[in-house]
């Protein structure tokens, strides 16, 4: 594809993905001839796409306003359809609860929620499993202490393959951490780490759980709308520090969970890095991140607040070394185990 007509055709939006045709997979073809005419194929998923003619005019009106003295052929085919893949049988009919982890921007702590949230419901008696969905940022290979971890496979008498999850303190982690080195910059189109989670989530030999705990990655994109139609999410907690800039990415994580189509029950709002307090003043409080910014949120937003952390220094020091801290000090502990309580008051009892 023309490089300079790529980046031309971007500017052209199709109606309904909201997104320039570049993007969204309509330019089939896009090249010029050495007399300088200019050849586009277009190509739409649906037979009769409503949009097809408005975008080929589109298309030609912009061709003849940055090259009015060369031809343009703009022609509209419709996509092949792709060839059906052999169903898989998917791993996760014995999980009964699915919570997503979500927070609406980076740094505010979500993995680290994930990893202690999952070890105080492990120590509630209940079976539970992690699926790294942060494609880009997987963290729970470090929390666990299990980065070196190679996954094996298993083929049933039907011909499905299945991944074994690695095992820590009890808990089963499927990351694409395991799959690529740590200085590997995974340069992923978003259809590629789509599919990457297809197979990660129905795949993995997740045997019976009584609660599966999702990482999101940070913001609403693809990965999250994935994740939506591939599982049958029963809630999600959302993870906030209290600043208000960290707060507004949140609204956008609400609405999305909450939109018609999604239709997800939110089932509280965790802060985190809520304050400080040093341990030789220990009646002292530190508002390092501003003050209650998210539970003021959850209030107007009619959302329980499930809990607010505070900077304590062995969470750091824990998630380093491979061990999360609501196992290990006894003070990190109890906040985590009031959130997990909520957690599961809030969904059903059996499944």
């Amino acid at each position: 594809m023309n490089e300079q007509l790529e980046a031309l055709l971007r500017q052209i939006i199709h109606p309904e993905t909201e997104q320039n045709i570049v993007d969204s997979g309509f330019v089939d073809r896009a090249d010029r001839g050495e007399d300088g005419s200019i050849a586009i194929t277009l190509r739409f998923q649906k037979a009769r796409d409503p949009f097809a003619q408005r975008v080929k005019r589109q298309v030609e009106e912009l061709m003849k306003s940055s090259f009015p003295e060369n031809e343009c052929m703009v022609i509209i085919r419709e996509a092949k359809p792709k060839p059906r893949r052999r169903e898989q049988q998917t791993t996760t009919s014995e999980i009964c609860r699915v919570i997503a982890i979500a927070s609406g921007k980076g740094g505010v702590g979500k993995s680290t929620v994930t990893a202690n949230l999952a070890v105080a419901l492990r120590h509630c008696g209940y079976n539970v499993g992690i699926l790294d969905a942060d494609i880009y940022g997987p963290s729970q290979t470090k929390m666990f202490g299990c980065e070196g971890y190679t996954p094996e496979a298993e083929r049933d008498e039907e011909g499905n393959d299945f991944i074994i999850p690695a095992q820590s303190l009890g808990i089963k982690i499927m990351s694409i951490g395991f799959f690529i080195k740590p200085t590997d910059a995974l340069m992923w189109r978003g259809g590629m780490a789509v599919n990457a989670l297809h197979q990660l989530a129905h795949q993995t030999k997740w045997g019976k759980l009584d609660y599966l705990l999702i990482d999101l990655p940070p913001g609403t994109g693809d990965i999250h709308l994935s994740i939506i139609n591939e599982l049958k999410i029963s809630g999600a907690v959302i993870v906030s520090t209290p600043q208000q800039v960290a707060v507004a990415d949140v609204v956008r994580g609400v609405e999305m969970f909450r939109h018609p189509q999604v239709n997800i029950p939110v089932l509280g709002v965790v802060e985190n890095m809520a304050w400080f307090t040093p341990e030789e003043l220990p009646n002292n409080r530190y508002y390092l991140f501003g003050r209650g910014g998210a539970a003021e949120y959850a209030s107007k937003a009619g959302i329980d607040l499930l809990g607010q952390v505070p900077i304590i220094q062995s969470i750091m020091e824990c998630g380093e070394n491979g061990n999360p801290a609501s196992g290990v000090d006894p003070r990190v502990e109890e906040y985590y185990s009031t959130i997990a309580e909520k957690v599961v008051e809030k969904l059903p009892a059996e499944c």
